[in-house]
């Protein structure tokens, strides 16, 4: 049987691109037409893949080769979209006067991102006194050109966007819902921010059992009128837990019967990120359009599994998904829980990575006396014992899902086992 003991530490560090994607959260962008001229092929390619985002979804993105001088063409038999992307090698005054060009067959609120090669302040200046929206500067990532579009139809009056962290079960009873409420908990508590905790399994919730809270209204009423939810409502409906923690709690009845709409539910987790700097999703083991959804449109998304088959299958399942459909994200975290439970055979952790072709963030032991105590008194584990090494391994993955590089914990037998981040195996 594996021993977890033999797994170490090893926080990975981010290089530019990954830090780029973890930190930065940006809005979908509206329902708009976006038209590219390209003088690069590879730049193409880029924008392509940006088109292919999650946050562009809505936004119908064109590919041209040419540059600005086949944008321009091409407008004088046309009208012009919502926004036009052009690359340019050309600088100084023949740079200008093809803008000018351009200036000339666009039509009135058209906005313009003009992608050049050379990193001048002062060109950057006069193309934004010429009426220009943006200017990036080749080699850049898809995600860049994903904020660049964001920023220009973001309301400048608007609070800022909260981070979404999806959680959800690789299988029913591996302990996804558990681990979302307490790293809800750890994020408030410990690292002191604000978050609201969405209990998503309308009949079956447990985040008012585990908060030790009873919330006669919740987020089934939200869901069912959507259009009616603003701060006010949602003041009402949320349950104040601690200082910093919130919690949307399920009914936990089976009185609601009918199928979530995809759109409601956008809806009523958008209004909460406008209101909150960290929104938790505790997602129920089903799969529907709404769930899906709500899935590929996390910005962080923690995936928990048991060292078993199913778990194995489901979760690689989760992960090509994930893989194709959010191709600008990073990975999701995985989290190997219950691992060296008495008398039950199990897939080693090594080889569960090996076939998900993924390293697990975190290994948890199997500790029911723990999670068992914190269920039956409504508390968390951190209040039960902060010392112990699983409730030292969840805080871990609360700085990485929130987007903080927390100081590493030191290399000590106590943590041995818990954090499988590109884990290796001692000698």
């Amino acid at each position: 049987m594996t021993n977890v003991d033999n797994y170490a530490l090893e926080t990975p560090e981010l290089d530019d691109e990954d830090d780029f994607v973890t930190q930065s959260i940006v809005k979908p962008v509206p329902r708009i037409s976006i038209e590219v001229f390209c003088e690069q092929p590879d730049t193409g390619m880029i924008i392509q893949r940006a088109g292919e985002d999650r946050r562009l979804a809505k936004a119908h993105v064109t590919v041209h080769m040419g540059g600005i001088s086949a944008a321009i063409e091409h407008y004088k038999e046309t009208g012009t979209p919502g926004l036009i992307i052009v690359e340019s090698r050309d600088t100084g005054e023949t740079l200008f006067k093809q803008l000018g060009g351009l200036a000339e067959v666009c039509d009135a609120g058209t906005k313009v991102i003009i992608v050049g090669h050379l990193n001048d302040i002062s060109l950057y200046r006069e193309m934004i006194r010429q009426g220009v929206n943006e200017y990036l500067v080749a080699p850049f990532t898809p995600i860049q050109i994903v904020d660049a579009v964001a920023r220009l139809y973001a309301d400048p009056d608007a609070p800022p966007i909260g981070r979404s962290i999806v959680f959800l079960g690789a299988r029913g009873g591996v302990g996804s819902s558990t681990l979302a409420h307490n790293t809800s908990w750890c994020i408030a508590e410990e690292m002191r921010e604000d978050v609201t905790l969405i209990d998503m399994d309308l009949p079956f919730g447990t985040a008012g059992l585990d908060f030790n809270q009873d919330p006669v209204q919740g987020v089934a009423d939200a869901l069912s009128q959507p259009e009616r939810l603003d701060d006010v409502l949602l003041d009402r409906l949320l349950v104040k837990c601690t200082d910093r923690l919130s919690i949307f709690g399920a009914p936990g009845t089976l009185d609601h019967q009918a199928e979530l709409l995809p759109e409601s539910c956008e809806a009523v987790i958008e209004t909460v990120r406008e209101t909150c700097p960290c929104v938790v999703i505790d997602m129920p083991h089903l799969w529907t359009n709404w769930s899906r959804q709500t899935l590929l449109n996390a910005d962080e998304i923690v995936i928990t599994a048991t060292p078993d088959l199913a778990s194995l299958r489901n979760t690689k399942n989760y992960l090509d998904l994930l893989k194709k459909q959010r191709i600008n994200d990073s990975a999701p975290h995985v989290v190997l829980n219950q691992v060296r439970m008495p008398k039950r055979p199990e897939i080693p952790p090594a080889d569960f990575a090996e076939a998900i072709e993924q390293e697990p963030t975190l290994i948890l032991p199997f500790n029911p006396t723990l999670f068992g105590t914190a269920s039956n008194n409504g508390q968390m584990l951190q209040e039960i014992d902060p010392k112990n090494k699983t409730t030292i391994a969840i805080s871990h993955l609360s700085s990485l899902v929130t987007g903080r590089h927390a100081m590493a914990p030191r290399k000590t037998g106590l943590l041995a086992g818990l954090f499988g981040t590109r884990a290796k195996k001692r000698g």
